[in-house]
């Protein structure tokens, strides 16, 4: 019987499941050495077990060892308002979430932070990108939630200056305030710094290219949302002129350090520059089908050798769910059209929510992949379940078929953070009860426009409608 007991890695921990998920596969009689926080040996249980004799290896029967997953793209501070967002349309981010978040203070922040790492690690995700919250008292706040979930965060910092013409001295602030925060956070274990504009237009042209020269020299991600729906494109066009994938290769802010959210409308042109750029993608489809216009292409941009990683976009914080979804929307919206029936074959969904997901999140030499001297960032899944008996393919399973509720443990940076879904050294029901009375009171008071009734209202509506 496995108990939390027996994986504590404060010490040597040598773990022998029955498969261990690699990137060219799962394997099976291998052995995974982990010490400091760091996986020390990976290789076949015969070699490890002999080259460190004093350490009895750890049976893991009917067990899957895997990397935690990557969320590319998220908001950690929106998760008061999740269900808010059901049926609106496109731009809720001027309706619901900038009214939302713009009223958290840091503690609410904190709260709302620490209860999206709480859903992101019960989902398998060890690793989350968010892209900024517009809280103005909230960053160091995210900040600290996250280290005291044990998650990995991304975390940006958001540097619009739109508005701000000929204020040079205000301007000046924000990317003097850019600077500090990489600094800041250079060494830091968990909170990984990056930079971020909201929407390419949200910033002067000025202002977008400091920020991704800046990034891309200190080797961060710089994070914007670009071509996420029709009415950000068409926004972006009365603008400025462009569209916003244009707008960016523009003003010299489209480059390697980019991390580009959704990317769902891109023309051949723009797809030609994001290829050339060296920027990464994050495929949203679950933001794509509440409410969006177009789906990206992720089989096409993954063939173009584009980066791109999964991401919730604050939808649902379930990383099985994501893969299926990701493999689903993809062959709804481009596989089928073409008579392409494998669409990614399981493994593209897999190797892009894990390591080729940390390496879009610029964290490619930290996380994603068990391998010797990364993060011991992973999952233990329990394959003793009817959906995986029996079991053919255990690769496109995962995708297809496997349940948040297989996850026994979690763990982040070596540290054992979730045991069945449940932290074991901190309070999540006591957090939960704390969010549901802060939430309510915080979404009360924030204009908030909702387009969109609850569904029960929606019900009655439509009866009202059929009756008359």
């Amino acid at each position: 019987m496995i108990s939390p007991d027996l994986l504590d890695t404060r010490g040597d921990l040598l773990l022998a499941p029955e498969w261990l998920m690699l990137p060219e596969g799962p394997r099976q009689a291998m052995g995974v050495l982990v010490r400091k926080g760091r996986f020390a040996a990976v290789g076949p249980l015969a070699e490890v077990a002999a080259a460190h004799p004093g350490i009895a290896p750890l049976a893991l029967p009917q067990r899957l060892l895997m990397p935690g997953l990557v969320d590319s793209h998220t908001h950690l501070t929106q998760s008061f308002g999740k269900a808010l967002a059901f049926g609106e349309p496109s731009e809720i981010f001027r309706r619901i979430w900038v009214p939302m978040e713009s009223t958290l203070d840091a503690d609410a922040a904190y709260l709302a932070t620490k209860l999206s790492a709480l859903e992101s690690l019960r989902g398998g995700f060890t690793t989350v990108v968010d892209a900024g919250t517009r809280s103005e008292a909230g960053l160091d706040a995210v900040a600290g939630a996250a280290r005291d979930t044990g998650i990995r965060c991304v975390l940006g910092m958001i540097c619009n200056d739109a508005g701000l013409e000929g204020d040079e001295a205000a301007r000046r602030r924000i990317f003097d305030a850019a600077q500090d925060f990489l600094a800041r956070l250079e060494h830091d274990a968990l909170v990984h710094p990056s930079l971020a504009i909201s929407i390419p237009e949200a910033a002067s042209d000025r202002m977008l290219r400091e920020v991704a020269a800046l990034t891309l020299e200190s080797g961060r991600r710089f994070q914007t949302h670009v071509n996420e729906h029709l009415a950000a494109v068409e926004r972006s066009l009365v603008a400025r002129g462009l569209r916003p994938l244009e707008l960016l290769h523009a003003c010299g802010a489209l480059n390697a350090s980019g991390l580009l959210a959704h990317a769902t409308l891109l023309t051949p042109r723009e797809i030609g520059l994001l290829r050339d750029s060296g920027a990464a993608v994050a495929y949203n489809p679950v933001a794509s089908a509440w409410k969006g216009n177009a789906v990206l292409d992720a089989g096409l941009i993954g063939m173009l050798g584009v980066p791109f990683g999964l991401g919730t976009d604050g939808t649902r914080a379930d990383g099985f769910r994501l893969m299926d979804s990701a493999e689903a929307t993809q062959r709804l919206t481009h596989g089928l059209a073409k008579g392409d029936s494998s669409c990614g074959g399981g493994w593209l969904w897999l190797d892009h929510a894990t390591h080729e997901g940390a390496a879009a999140a610029g964290l490619g030499s930290v996380t994603g992949r068990i391998a010797e001297g990364l993060a011991a960032d992973f999952l233990l899944l329990d394959l003793d379940v009817p959906e995986f008996v029996p079991s053919w393919d255990l690769t496109w399973e995962l995708v297809r078929l496997a349940n948040r509720d297989q996850i026994e443990a979690v763990f982040v940076n070596g540290a054992l953070r979730l045991w069945k879904g449940w932290p074991l050294d901190w309070d999540a029901r006591g957090l939960m009860s704390e969010v549901a009375a802060i939430a309510r009171r915080d979404v009360q008071q924030a204009p908030i426009q909702r387009v969109h009734p609850v569904a029960d209202e929606h019900r009655a509506r439509q009866l009202r409608s059929a009756a008359s």
